[in-house]
């Protein structure tokens, strides 16, 4: 009887962290590059009451034996890195990548982050950084008084400056991709860091071996589905419904049994 309280506590615990991821994915509905998450789950090991395959005691075989299961254990919380809808900004430092790859970020320790939010702004120096004023790498600096920035979808940025007409290249947009980018450890602020799992960065130009091209003047948003995490959220609050019917079953059970009289 009390086989059946632990198993039903461990389908609560998994669906109360389901449900946190989901609260997570809408809470970043309107987050740019923000990439949703999915909680994968196990079964527990099972326990063998009777082996299937055995002999009986007459020397026959027996077809099917007796397992009954332990519950469940949440194994991974995955990103799923589907892109998002493009928005239009018209700002020059609104970049959207189409396609694989990720934007590269200098932290302040000097380790490189990824990114797939493309608002970048400039700091006091010129130089183009994330909200956060960590600079893009390769770093770009841009020239005061300029009369317009263009990036191209190549990721070459280019200025051009008063009395002249011809624009000037002033640095080259570099991405990043992952064999496995659901292996990057996501660590807040849009940023992710390499994991042994995510494996080496690969960095190259943009439009070039497999990475994506850069459109300028765009955002691109979340790709949280509202719906469907709608839907996730209802199964997963009727599974924790049912499986504390389990809880209140068992409970009742017991409550029988400690009832019985001689």
């Amino acid at each position: 009887m009390l086989r059946s309280l632990y198993t039903a506590a461990t389908g609560m615990e998994a669906q109360k962290l389901n449900i946190d991821v989901i609260a997570n994915n809408l809470a970043n509905v309107n987050t740019a590059g923000f990439k949703k998450s999915r909680a994968d789950f196990q079964e527990l090991i099972y326990q063998d009451l009777r082996t299937a395959g055995a002999m009986s005691a007459e020397g026959a075989q027996v077809p099917s034996g007796i397992q009954v299961g332990l519950g469940v254990k949440p194994v991974a919380v995955q990103k799923i890195f589907l892109q998002g809808d493009f928005i239009q900004t018209g700002n020059n430092l609104d970049l959207v990548i189409e396609g694989d790859g990720l934007f590269q970020i200098r932290m302040p320790d000097g380790t490189t982050g990824y990114t797939r939010s493309g608002a970048f702004k400039l700091d006091s120096e010129g130089r183009i950084v994330n909200s956060d004023g960590y600079p893009l790498e390769p770093g770009i600096t841009v020239p005061a008084n300029i009369l317009s920035l263009n990036i191209g979808s190549d990721g070459k940025v280019s200025v051009l400056q008063p009395g002249s007409n011809t624009p000037i290249e002033i640095g080259q947009i570099e991405l990043a991709r992952f064999i496995n980018p659901g292996g990057l450890k996501a660590i807040g602020k849009n940023l992710y860091l390499t994991t042994a799992s995510s494996g080496e960065a690969t960095t190259g130009k943009p439009s070039a071996e497999g990475l994506g091209t850069i459109a300028q003047g765009f955002l691109e948003m979340s790709n949280v589905n509202v719906v469907e995490e709608m839907v996730n959220m209802i199964v997963s609050q009727r599974a924790y419904e049912v499986v504390s019917k389990a809880v209140q079953a068992s409970d009742e059970m017991l409550q029988a049994t400690n009832n019985m009289k001689r």
